[in-house]
């Protein structure tokens, strides 16, 4: 496969921006399909999370799946292409597969280390999988960023290197509105990152949780779950004033929560400590204005990067950076051994095929021969060909698995005239599907690759 990442992140993307580019609602499958569909790309998934938006694709030619993807983003993000070129990074094949290994490690997030991106990974595949955009390339990449993801937070402290952003969030929150434990808490949302926001309220001691979500049904699940009481979604607004710190995270196109409702609340209030929100939706769900209101602290995902920015770094990241390091050499080795191996399975059948033609026609010639020895011919002549084939295609193999390998199965087929439909059929190419091309020599330079990505991190 040829590996395309065309993306923006928090670390390209100003949070303003990111909330314009956000992805809702049925949005993302449009966009997943449309990717797919794009004349250079086989296969497609998109990460969605809310500090990244990353469209994953095998592609059969570097600049056009740059061009298609990147047109993608800009039309269903609504945000102008020359715009959002200027935030978008690209990665190129051993360079992608390094960016989605460090990614899954937690080394590209906002709070370094953090194991939430493993889920998310997770339920990008999987969505890729359901709308049948991925195949055997994206799977396997997807599968093994899993895996060393997992290595990372099992055989390094990279996990206290970071906290989920919800910890950290909260973190900020107690800084500026005193701790956690006996506060009144309203969780606004039901989805993944609001369960896990609840989740911590609750092993952190609030006094009393409510939550609210536009779907009363899984407002209650959540509750029930964890001891927690529900309010209308509608009423949110009036929970205000009975509460002391607001966690959102819905996932709504607009803001839902105004600056004019949290002026009301806070001047019902009667506490020290000021109205505390930690805003953790993209786009956001927190007026920005309540930054300036009194009586109120807002912590948002533009606060938190700055937070987290100053924070200083662990010595296990240096220790994760080697194991994606060895796992990117170690999967490139495994993909470029991959790429030869249906060539040297058709060269096998072919001499196979050649061994029954000239037994058949020995056996035209010579129907006299007893049977023990057309026998014995017959494993003579198979032995002579294993042997004459065993080194040259072990050899081979371990060729191909080094890099700039990728010419040896080109140079098999010249060889031996190998028929290309042949060597499909044994790769699995499945019917009416875009045969691959044979892999480029390298990657494109760091010019062709983009401004914001274009050599690992």
């Amino acid at each position: 496969m040829s590996l395309l990442v065309v993306g923006l992140s928090h670390r390209s993307a100003p949070v303003t921006m990111l909330e314009r580019a956000a992805l809702t609602g049925e949005v993302p499958a449009r966009l997943l399909h449309d990717a797919a569909a794009a004349p250079a790309v086989a296969e497609a998934a998109l990460v969605n999370t809310c500090n990244r938006i990353e469209l994953y694709a095998d592609v059969d030619k570097f600049h056009a799946g740059v061009a298609e993807l990147s047109l993608l983003l800009a039309h269903h993000s609504g945000v102008d292409l020359e715009e959002l070129t200027s935030h978008l990074y690209v990665h190129y094949e051993d360079r992608a597969v390094h960016h989605i290994f460090s990614v899954a490690c937690g080394l590209d997030s906002m709070v370094v280390g953090e194991g939430q991106i493993l889920g998310q990974l997770r339920d990008a595949l999987a969505r890729a999988q359901e709308e049948h955009t991925a195949g055997r390339g994206l799977n396997e990449l997807f599968q093994q960023a899993l895996r060393v993801g997992k290595r990372a937070h099992s055989e390094t402290g990279i996990d206290k290197a970071g906290q989920s952003l919800v910890t950290f969030g909260l973190e900020q929150v107690a800084a500026g509105a005193g701790e956690i434990a006996g506060k009144r808490a309203l969780v606004v949302g039901a989805g993944s990152m609001s369960s896990l926001a609840a989740a911590t309220l609750v092993r952190a001691g609030v006094s009393d949780l409510l939550i609210a979500n536009r779907t009363p049904e899984r407002a209650e699940r959540l509750a029930a779950n964890l001891g927690a009481r529900t309010v209308d979604f509608a009423k949110v607004r009036e929970a205000l004033a009975d509460v002391d710190l607001v966690i959102s995270c819905t996932g709504a196109a607009g803001v839902v929560i105004t600056a004019e409702d949290v002026a009301a609340a806070t001047a019902l209030r009667t506490a020290d400590a000021p109205l505390a929100f930690l805003d953790l939706a993209m786009p956001r769900d927190v007026d920005h204005g309540v930054h300036g209101l009194p009586g109120a602290l807002l912590v948002d995902l533009e606060s938190l990067s700055r937070a987290h920015a100053a924070t200083p770094g662990a010595g296990d990241v240096d220790a994760v950076v080697g194991i994606v390091s060895d796992e990117v050499d170690s999967f490139a080795a495994a993909q470029r051994a991959a790429r030869i191996a249906p060539t040297v399975v058709a060269l096998r059948q072919m001499a196979s095929e050649v061994v029954l033609s000239e037994l058949g026609r020995l056996n035209s010639r010579m129907p006299d021969l007893d049977e023990r020895t057309r026998a014995e011919v017959s494993q003579t002549v198979k032995r002579v060909v294993d042997k004459l084939l065993h080194a040259p295609t072990v050899r081979v193999k371990q060729l191909a698995a080094e890099p700039g390998g990728a010419g040896y199965a080109d140079a098999l087929r010249e060889l031996f005239d190998l028929d290309p439909a042949a060597i499909q059929a044994v790769a699995g190419t499945p019917a009416g599907a875009r045969p691959r091309p044979p892999a480029q020599a390298g990657p494109p330079t760091p010019a062709d690759a983009g401004h914001a990505g274009g050599s690992p991190r």
